[in-house]
């Protein structure tokens, strides 16, 4: 395997498979924490959690898509869903006419209240504890440099012109 350009070399298999098993391992475990303790998913977390921090609790719906790199059909859906519940509103943006805001009830404003000490348990006994103080600092430089490259990679086309530039 190693030798070739095409294939990673033994080091380079070992850190992705490393990477990709513990994002396998981990996931699921918070997701189903958060589910089994508040009844939210993954992505309720994430709508709440970027609404309770938003200017007046609310954001429009290309805001939250952002966010949660839900693609425009799928955010639709599961923010009905999240209406149907009564954690959100959907409101007449007064910027414009065609525009809506989501806006965070006070019912979904009490469960990400409630939420969030939970995820930070959750975070502490999963991702936290298991590490030493250095092992932290790693984490974290090297999270912030893989966010870092992919936001970078997310203004180019694969051409390597801006996104948003004619060809």
């Amino acid at each position: 395997m190693s030798g070739t350009s095409d294939w990673l070399d033994d080091d380079e298999d070992r850190a992705w498979n490393a990477f990709f098993e513990m994002q396998v391992l981990f996931w699921p475990r918070m997701a189903r924490r958060l589910q089994q303790e508040t009844g939210l998913s993954e992505p309720d977390f994430a709508i709440l959690s970027a609404l309770v921090r938003a200017p007046d609790a609310q954001l429009r719906p290309f805001e939250l898509s952002g966010v949660t790199q839900f693609e425009k059909s799928r955010l639709h859906h599961h923010l009905t869903r999240m209406v149907g519940r009564g954690l959100l509103t959907r409101e007449r943006c007064p910027d414009s006419s065609r525009g809506a805001m989501i806006a965070l009830t006070p019912e979904g404003r009490a469960a990400i209240t409630e939420a969030f000490p939970r995820r930070a348990a959750h975070i502490r006994q999963l991702l936290i504890e298991p590490l030493d103080a250095g092992r932290i600092d790693a984490l974290t430089s090297i999270s912030e440099a893989l966010a870092d490259h992919l936001r970078a990679e997310d203004v180019t086309l694969d051409d390597g012109r801006p996104a948003g530039a004619e060809g």
